[in-house]
């Protein structure tokens, strides 16, 4: 399995060319910044720079006032559950494939230690935890389509395991989950759903899981925050659930095509019926336990 991921790793350098790209220029920039008679030019340019930082940082902000009224959305801890989605190495570990595209994300957020977090305290309240992971097979492989992140993961390896019913070599590799998450997810109480195979439930048994615990609110946390976390969010919706997000206990890839964690941001402020931080959600677990 190492060597498996020594390959997809090496693959994955093609995901960041053009970050590498812009190093480079950055590169080029400092070294004609070193002479003299680019001083002032130089002030000017780092001025600007610093501006877009804090103009780029403030993107995620919430805004001052919005246009959009407030749902009412009251936690009953008695109807209610966390979802976790994708809490796998693969996407929260520098030892993960998608790691280099991610990992800024995940750190900015501080996404690793706010999901766990939410399942201490999910788990001292009593209340009911539910993981909805990713896991591709071999024949899922032999696939005729599929989309562009779809054609990605496939071609990186990523969530890979041998067989659905092998659990040789999952130990310790991209589709297992984060060790630290563990002692949550294998008590033998959490709720641990078959695979969705894109990005949303429609393929697995989140939804009746839910159901037959009487469950119709979720608070939803995991990765990656517009893929699999919008695509729960939107299904979970249309099947009558409500809906808090948890903001920075998810992330996403940044790519030349766009970020993300700012595309899945935007939505969620339009379609959930609550967006919280992790300490916002902690405290109204706490509250309703």
């Amino acid at each position: 399995m190492c060597d498996s991921h020594d390959n997809v790793n090496s693959r994955t350098d093609a995901i960041v060319t053009a970050t590498e790209n812009e190093h480079a220029q950055s590169v080029n920039r400092r070294t004609f910044l070193r002479s003299g008679a680019a001083v002032v030019a130089g002030a000017a340019v780092a001025g600007t720079v610093i501006q877009q930082a804090d103009a780029h940082e403030a993107t995620y902000d919430a805004p001052e006032k919005g246009a959009l009224p407030d749902t009412g959305f009251q936690l009953d801890a008695t109807r209610a559950a966390l979802v976790v989605t994708d809490p796998q190495i693969d996407f929260l570990s520098p030892e993960g494939v998608t790691w280099k595209v991610v990992g800024e994300s995940v750190e900015q957020n501080g996404t690793v230690p706010n999901i766990e977090r939410l399942f201490k305290a999910a788990k001292e309240s009593g209340m009911t935890v539910a993981i909805s992971p990713h896991y591709y097979y071999p024949q899922d492989h032999e696939w005729d389509f599929g989309g562009p992140l779809e054609k990605l993961m496939h071609n990186i390896g990523m969530f890979d395991r041998s067989s659905p019913t092998d659990t040789a070599g999952l130990d310790g590799s991209g589709a297992d989950f984060m060790p630290q998450y563990k002692p949550y997810i294998e008590d033998g109480q959490t709720i641990v759903c078959s695979p969705h195979k894109i990005y949303g439930p429609e393929q697995n048994d989140l939804i009746l899981q839910l159901r037959k615990k009487r469950i119709d609110q979720v608070i939803l946390a995991g990765m990656s925050a517009n893929l699999c976390v919008e695509a729960h969010l939107r299904e979970l919706l249309e099947q009558g659930f409500e809906v808090a997000v948890v903001k920075d206990a998810t992330a996403a890839a940044k790519l030349p095509e766009g970020d993300g964690y700012l595309a899945a941001l935007i939505n969620f402020r339009y379609i959930a019926n609550a967006l919280w931080s992790t300490e916002e959600a902690v405290r109204h677990i706490n509250d309703g336990a």
